[in-house]
């Protein structure tokens, strides 16, 4: 069963100062998580987590990761930024774009952050960005094309995937890029999401390790760490099971040490996001309507503005009516928001308990790709972002939206 980060008497005492809905995420949660995969991937002393600012971009959030020893990985210019304002620069941010527009790249050398390059063009164009004075350190994304088959819907396969380089365009970009002065490097790729596979990293991990071992071979290439990226899964589902992160490491550790027996000794670095916060954030609802047509409807005060994943592909969120987690589930609903647009579902045909006007619903596993893929269609405003600290207290992290935040970037004549 899942456990909502919050109860019923929270809710009610919460709705006194901000109403629903809300994103609220737990910090021991997060903080235990961290630790977690410290621990397992501790075998190599040069290990760093970069999370992946895009799934929850809250300067909170990130602040309590960076004290647990995380970097943060950004791909655009207002995430480098929001790291800047958060005291994050250096090696501590890891810049991982694609199709990146020039001012992005300025900002991520001015504040010393690692680069990955996703095409062998990037070069080229990075090089005229820093007046032909590279990094020292360079990262290069590589994409495996039909010899990776660990994927899954959301991702798909990686030879339909934009991003990254062919293994002969990773040769080249190497002999090229230490031709410039290149010393350093890094090997990074992210073929598959929300995997739930205990092998999928290890598979990866394999993948990448002998490619680095060969490019060092062929082109004497210094690998300075391997990036893991993300893919590692939650289960979105009651039945589904949380993979294993200290299986992860040992079968990692076991790939790195069948590869690299040589001095090379790369680091290992991964960008998670989903994993670090996906099971620690729920955004709480309340049930305002009923609607009985053909199907029994409850509306809720959220909406696909506030999460997106269910309408966009159809995405599994599992639903707690607070005050009810014991009662039966003898009720047939479309728990459902106010949008125009009829995929705006958080769950059809969800067995739930009987369902009253002011029920509060925790929809789970939000913490990771929920506020931060918010949208104002229909003019919805976003919601306030809480945290539950680890000594029960609860503290605003980002206000709701206001309608003079909505009209702030408008024009009126």
């Amino acid at each position: 069963m899942k456990k909502p980060i919050i109860t019923l008497e929270q809710a009610q005492s919460i709705a006194k100062q901000y109403p629903t809905p809300y994103h609220i995420y737990t910090q021991a949660g997060i903080e235990a998580n961290a630790d977690r995969l410290k621990e397992a991937f501790s075998w190599n002393k040069s290990f760093k987590e970069h999370f992946a600012v895009k799934a929850t971009p809250n300067p909170t959030i990130m602040k309590i990761l960076a004290k647990k020893g995380c970097g943060m990985d950004c791909s655009s210019l207002t995430e480098l930024m929001l790291c800047e304002k958060c005291g994050i620069t250096g090696d501590d941010i890891m810049f991982t774009s694609n199709e990146t527009p020039a001012e992005e790249y300025a900002l991520a050398l001015k504040l010393g952050a690692t680069i990955t390059l996703d095409d062998i063009s990037h070069i080229d164009f990075l090089a005229n960005i820093a007046g032909g004075h590279l990094p020292e350190t360079i990262s290069l994304r590589f994409n495996s094309g039909a010899d990776f088959k660990i994927g899954n819907q959301i991702m798909g396969q990686p030879q339909d995937s934009k991003y990254g380089m062919t293994r002969p365009q990773i040769e080249e970009a190497l002999t090229k890029l230490m031709a410039l002065g290149v010393k350093r490097f890094g090997l990074h790729a992210f073929l598959a999401s929300n995997n739930l596979s205990n092998g999928y990293y290890p598979t990866l991990a394999k993948l990448l390790f002998k490619l680095a071992a060969e490019m060092n071979k062929k082109t004497g290439a210094d690998f300075a760490f391997i990036n893991l990226s993300g893919g590692i899964g939650i289960p979105y589902r009651p039945e589904d099971q949380m993979p294993d992160i200290y299986e992860i490491g040992r079968e990692v550790q076991q790939a790195y040490n069948e590869v690299f027996t040589s001095s090379m000794k790369p680091g290992i670095r991964t960008e998670l996001g989903r994993f670090m916060l996906g099971p620690y954030g729920n955004l709480i609802t309340k049930v305002v309507h009923f609607k009985h047509i053909y199907k029994e409807y409850a509306g809720v005060d959220a909406c696909a503005a506030n999460l997106m994943r269910p309408a966009m592909y159809g995405a599994y969120h599992h639903i707690t009516v607070l005050g009810k987690e014991n009662a039966p589930l003898s009720y047939t609903y479309d728990v459902v928001g106010s949008l125009c647009e009829n995929n705006d579902k958080f769950a059809i045909d969800r067995k739930l308990p009987k369902l009253e006007i002011g029920d509060y619903l925790a929809i789970h596993d939000t913490g990771a790709h929920g506020y931060a893929m918010g949208y104002n269609y229909n003019g919805r405003l976003r919601s306030a972002e809480l945290l539950l600290t680890k000594d029960g207290k609860i503290k605003l992290i980002r206000r709701a939206e206001t309608p003079e935040d909505y009209f702030s970037t408008m024009i009126f004549d």
